[in-house]
């Protein structure tokens, strides 16, 4: 299973020969200037919620490909309204099974509404089972207790927001981890933006006395999880 890394909480996961896109937001993000949207071509696109630096390709990128859309019904329906027909939506402790293997949609505590003022719904986050592996994408969430109940899930890789002021900040993923009970650790949205810059240095070192493996791949980089 490999993932490539695009900035904020944009990433690729290929799992069984199908690639999931997370959260497409590339064009207005200045640390992703170097990548080509374009190039792009995701069978799926995974959504967390509506919020601009989560949903900002989402359009476009599923009117080229045609890639199936997975999100809650609320952004399902805006997306029928934007002309995406290819969408699957869900809810909050739903799951279902796709042909790359099953996801299910779990809770997240943030605040969801989509550019244009429409109702994103509920906040949420995927836990991706396929090819012998489970993921975790924890979307932009706080910490939550919610995230005991994955502790039994056997997850492989936890996908977690680690820039604060919007979202948990590096203390906080930590404890994450242990409710989840998952030791590889994949830190997502942080330094897009002023108010979310980390000391990476600073934040490995926390992982790493607290005996996790943090992964924090630079834009466009690949690594196998």
């Amino acid at each position: 299973m490999k993932l490539t890394y695009y900035g904020q909480s944009t990433l690729e996961i290929v799992v069984d020969g199908k690639t999931l896109l997370f959260d497409p937001f590339i064009t207005g993000n200045p640390l992703a200037k170097d990548v080509d949207v374009n190039t792009l071509k995701p069978d799926f696109i995974l959504v967390s919620h509506g919020h601009g630096d989560h949903v900002g390709d989402l359009v476009d990128i599923a009117k080229r490909t045609g890639a199936k859309v997975i999100c809650i019904a609320e952004i399902a329906n805006w997306l029928g309204n934007q002309g995406v027909e290819n969408v699957h939506g869900m809810n909050i402790g739903g799951a279902f099974n796709f042909d790359f293997g099953r996801v299910k949609m779990v809770n997240a505590i943030h605040s969801s509404a989509l550019p244009d003022g429409s109702n994103g719904g509920n906040p949420a986050g995927f836990v991706v089972y396929g090819g012998s592996k489970t993921v975790y994408f924890a979307g932009d969430t706080a910490l939550t207790y919610d995230m005991k109940l994955l502790e039994d899930e056997n997850i492989d890789w936890a996908l977690l927001p680690i820039g604060d002021n919007y979202t948990m900040g590096a203390d906080d993923a930590i404890k994450a981890a242990a409710f989840v009970n998952c030791k590889n650790i994949v830190g997502i949205h942080y330094d897009s933006f002023p108010v979310i810059k980390i000391n990476k240095d600073e934040v490995a070192e926390k992982f790493l006395k607290a005996g996790l493996n943090l992964k924090l791949p630079a834009i466009g980089e690949s690594i196998e999880l």
